[in-house]
């Protein structure tokens, strides 16, 4: 197997290097063009047709040039195995998390195939960048943990899915341009998946097109499968274990933590609405930030990277809710930066630990087995203790509606904006006793009644009656004040569910004792 890059013209009768390796990039890009072909969906969509057309006539006319410049240069290319055993561990977390959140919420299960695609466009834009810049190509498992790790967080709408093709080159760009020698040895500075992701967020925050993807539906949705933070912490527990990446996660985890309950013990409500850690970013702190290629080095270091990450989330969370953009970029938007500084962590750490009298703590070497055992049995005990106090779990107050009423009767506009939003989604979903509910709500904050009158008429149109008496009563301009009622019985499986999912109860006393355990007062609760 050629070892490198073979340089020079070939001599008459010497036998031509091989550029047989360009057959790997060829295929991936022939089965893109197949995709298209037995894919309804991806032919049925024009902008979605010709992102995998471009995608795939892109890969194989990237694979031709090379191909033409090493005949006429005479230069060999090298392809290899290299197997890596982070990427099987990475490739095990996310593939069974993925399947736990497709198992309950179905469109997972229905994008997989679109992930397939992303593979496809990933291997084979690893391959001829690697080829292009230096003649040899270790084929492995990479490009699999990356496009998951861009799939747990942002999809993009079908119309759009060019980005997510984009967001696969941008990953492998930043890997290959974007680098600094550390310890004589040359790396790459980002965590590929999260450079891409923050580049997206960022343009997406700038010109307020969010809704091109769906990203907050996966936030929302993450949340969904039973006993989530259970499955995420055990599906990361291999690597955190084997990389010693504890010391990450776990003081990220404790600082957000920390600044939750001071919130709810100062202003009365819960900062991030429905859980003091919420399921996303409790992902992002277990398989996004976590890269051992891209943090520090020594423990101390990592510490001190996981504590920076932790309130550098809350702080973009503060900012991304003061300029009306959406809060879910918050655990995407620091990584990037966390990584540029992660020698200075080093170093700091190291300087901080010897003044402490631990110098251990500041070299720079992957930890011992028995320091890793330490810190992952560390952060097993904190979990447990915040499971045990309902810190992390399925059954936070703050996902249910009564908590939002009465923080909001108490006074606080923050929580009376997040009970409007709740009641919107309730009548989405149906719910005409909500639609009403949302009408009082537009109607007393606004003396001329906006967006009132549609409200109360869809509530009359999904048949609660007092939506109906509310509409008269604008069309009469005798408004005022509103009439309310409770839910009807058949509206409770809407208006009981939290953020966690739907309700399965059906029969009247099982679901109020439900209403009763979830804080509605409208019923007589035991």
């Amino acid at each position: 197997m050629n070892s490198g890059l073979e340089r020079g013209r070939v001599e008459h009768g010497a036998p031509r290097p091989s550029t047989w390796p360009l057959a790997l990039p060829v295929l991936l890009g022939a089965a893109l063009l197949a995709y298209v072909g037995v894919n309804p969906v991806v032919r049925g969509i024009p902008a979605m047709f010709w992102s995998f057309v471009g995608a795939a006539c892109g890969v194989l006319a990237w694979a031709a040039a090379l191909w033409f410049v090493c005949r006429r240069a005479g230069r060999g290319l090298a392809l290899e195995l290299a197997l890596r055993r982070p990427h099987g561990i990475q490739i095990l977390a996310q593939g069974v998390l993925i399947g736990w959140w497709g198992w309950f919420v179905r469109p997972v299960y229905e994008f997989a195939p679109f992930i397939v695609a992303q593979l496809l466009f990933a291997f084979a834009i690893e391959a001829l960048f690697a080829l292009t810049r230096r003649g040899r190509h270790a084929l492995g498992f990479g490009p699999v943990p990356v496009v998951f790790s861009l799939n747990l967080f942002l999809w993009f709408h079908f119309p759009w899915f060019f980005f997510q093709m984009a967001m696969v080159l941008v990953v492998y760009a930043g890997k290959e341009f974007v680098r600094r020698h550390v310890d004589g040895v040359s790396r790459h500075i980002f965590n590929p998946s999260a450079f891409a992701l923050a580049i997206a967020a960022v343009a997406l925050i700038v010109t307020g097109q969010t809704g091109i993807t769906q990203g907050e539906e996966i936030a929302r949705s993450q949340f969904v499968p039973p006993h989530i933070f259970l499955v995420i912490f055990l599906v990361a527990l291999p690597g955190q274990l084997l990389f010693g990446v504890a010391a990450m996660t776990m003081p990220a985890v404790l600082v957000i933590f920390g600044y939750s309950a001071a919130f709810f013990l100062l202003a009365g409500e819960y900062f991030f609405y429905d859980a003091y850690v919420p399921v996303a970013v409790f992902l992002g702190l277990h398989l996004l930030f976590t890269d051992p290629a891209t943090s520090p080095r020594s423990h101390a270091g990592r510490v001190l990277f996981g504590l920076i990450y932790g309130s550098s989330v809350i702080g973009s969370a503060h900012l991304l809710e003061a300029v009306g953009a959406p809060v879910f970029y918050d655990k995407i938007l620091p990584v990037p930066f966390l990584n540029l500084a992660s020698g200075r962590l080093d170093r700091l750490g190291s300087a901080l630990a010897a003044k402490l009298g631990a110098a251990w703590a500041g070299r720079r070497a992957m930890p011992s087995f028995r320091a890793r055992m330490l810190l992952t049995g560390a952060w097993a005990a904190v979990f447990l203790a915040m499971s045990a106090g309902n810190v992390v779990g399925d059954h936070h107050p703050g996902q249910y509606y009564p908590f939002w009423r009465d923080a909001c009767d108490a006074g606080s506009a923050r929580a009376c904006n997040y009970m409007g939003v709740v009641q919107q989604n309730f009548c989405d979903q149906g719910s005409g006793w909500a639609c009403n509910e949302f009408g009082v709500f537009l109607a007393e904050a606004d003396a001329n009644y906006r967006g009132a009158a549609e409200e109360f008429g869809r509530a009359c149109g999904l048949g609660f009656g007092l939506g109906c008496d509310n509409l008269a009563a604008l069309g009469r301009m005798s408004a005022g004040p509103f009439a309310r009622g409770s839910p009807p019985l058949r509206e409770l499986p809407i208006v009981l569910r939290g953020t966690k999912g739907p309700v399965s109860e059906r029969s009247p006393d099982a679901l109020h004792s439900l209403a009763c355990d979830r804080g509605w007062r409208d019923w007589p609760c035991p």
